[in-house]
């Protein structure tokens, strides 16, 4: 678990990207585990295939759901108060 703590303090990371989205949900314990288990299915993978370690990045979760990042962001816009109801169909 102190390999996790470590691994989510570097920022430009997969894994502190994956730490923060759980922990804003789950709390900073539950997040800390997922990323400890997330590291140990790496290094199975690693250790069976026999390859290197290539981060996803910080902007995975951006990237690979579009459409969802958006609607959230939206949602947050109208939140705050932002008329977002023309951009949103545009969507």
């Amino acid at each position: 678990m102190t390999a996790a703590w470590a691994a989510v303090r570097v920022k430009t990371s997969y894994l502190r990207a994956q730490f923060l989205r759980i922990k804003a949900r789950r709390g900073a314990k539950k997040a800390i585990l997922a990323v400890a288990a997330s590291m140990l299915t790496a290094a199975y993978h690693m250790l069976r295939d026999g390859i290197e370690y290539a981060d996803l990045g910080p902007d995975y979760f951006d990237r690979h759901h579009v459409e969802k990042t958006i609607r959230r962001l939206l949602k947050r816009l109208a939140d705050l108060g932002c008329n977002v109801d023309s951009i949103a169909h545009a969507v």
